[in-house]
């Protein structure tokens, strides 16, 4: 079935940083994880999408967690899409093309919003998360052992 991205989730801004103090819950931007602070804004599976700069660079996160004023968070409607099948629906778009920045790429919500996706019933979408997690956790292991 076809869904806007609005009808799957709810696109949320993220915020400064800076006058947090440090913790262990991670901070995120559109180049990855920043720092650890105290605080969080949202506890639950949840999908970042870079509102400036690297713009393909998409994320899928779980738990408690903050992200910087680059980088939007989502709140998925679970009861249509698993967090993690729109993590990977979003994460092979050309989200770059979408660009409506001059000198630093950037993204906006309005255009966001209207991204259409289809997405199919949550049964199938279980069986193709489970066959791309396995996937996932190679390239996982293969980085870190790279980062060794």
């Amino acid at each position: 079935m076809k869904y806007r991205l609005r009808d799957l989730a709810q696109i949320k801004y993220g915020k400064d940083h800076k006058k947090l103090k440090d913790g262990n819950i991670p901070v995120y931007g559109t180049g990855g994880l920043m720092r650890k602070v105290n605080e969080y804004l949202y506890d639950g599976k949840s999908v970042l999408i870079p509102r400036k700069g690297s713009l393909n660079n998409v994320m899928y996160v779980t738990g408690k967690f903050w992200t910087v004023d680059t980088m939007f968070w989502t709140h998925v409607d679970d009861s249509k899409v698993i967090p993690k099948y729109l993590y990977y629906c979003l994460s092979k778009m050309d989200l770059e093309s979408l660009n409506v920045g001059s000198a630093v790429p950037s993204l906006t919500t309005k255009i966001l919003n209207e991204i259409i996706l289809d997405i199919p019933p949550k049964e199938k979408q279980k069986e193709i998360i489970d066959k791309l997690a396995p996937i996932e956790e190679k390239v996982r292991l293969n980085n870190k052992i790279n980062d060794n």
